[in-house]
């Protein structure tokens, strides 16, 4: 059925075809945000390519801010149809995730975060790291990329640093942090690197080493920001 937009993708890179199916399916369909696309195992009958490029297109719109992936629940429009740009090309330059400023941002905001939680923590606040990492290893154990859990790592941790000011202008930059965050964790192996090398940061925290937390923090920060950048000039 070509007329609601969703036409075969004949044309190769998979997932930019894809994303671009998508799109004229949401349009022609006049989907609002907060409608529910339908199951990748149907997209991908429809379009006639496997689910794995689906769930790969998928992925990168939800990078993008486009959709939002609900495990169990399915895959929802965010943004309207009038947002969504013409291809995903344009949605990866737009977006900016792999502008080494905006790296440069999360390394300052985060290391110190590091660094004041290792001083300041609190029982609680180390429970809910630690639980935060164990639903992490269990996610990418069941091949999820852990995005939701990391995302709760690194807010616990903040909220572990004891700065109000600090708590704030994180969450005034939590989209694009998030961003950021997920188009590391989308990329190949690294869920399973992050997860170690939040495991050593929190390792830090517990014993109060401040210079210790700091310094995993910007490991952790500056190899995740090299490999988005190099992942996006590979593209380009």
């Amino acid at each position: 059925m070509a007329s609601d937009g969703l036409r075969p993708v004949t044309r190769s890179p998979l997932y930019e075809q894809v994303a671009e199916r998508l799109r004229d399916f949401i349009d022609a369909q006049q989907l609002q945000p907060g409608d529910r696309l339908m199951s990748e195992r149907e997209l991908a009958e429809r379009l006639g390519v496997s689910r794995t490029s689906v769930r790969q297109a998928l992925t990168a719109l939800r990078v993008q801010g486009l959709v939002e992936i609900k495990h169990g629940e399915g895959v929802f429009l965010l943004r309207g149809p009038s947002e969504l740009v013409p291809n995903l090309a344009s949605e990866i330059v737009s977006s900016e995730v792999d502008h080494p400023m905006i790296w440069e941002v999360r390394e300052a905001i985060e290391v110190q975060a590091a660094r004041l939680a290792a001083r300041r923590r609190k029982r609680a606040d180390l429970e809910a790291m630690r639980a935060a990492l164990d639903m992490m290893e269990t996610a990418v154990a069941g091949g999820e990329d852990g995005v939701v859990e990391d995302r709760r790592f690194h807010r616990a941790l903040v909220e572990a640093a004891g700065n109000p000011l600090l708590r704030q202008l994180t969450e005034q930059l939590s989209d694009v942090i998030d961003r950021t965050s997920e188009a590391s964790l989308t990329l190949a192996g690294r869920p399973q690197v992050s997860l170690l090398s939040h495991r050593a940061i929190l390792a830090a925290i517990e014993h109060g080493d401040e210079a210790g937390a700091a310094e995993e923090m910007r490991k952790h920060v500056m190899a995740s920001g090299e490999r988005v950048v190099a992942h996006a000039r590979q593209g380009r």
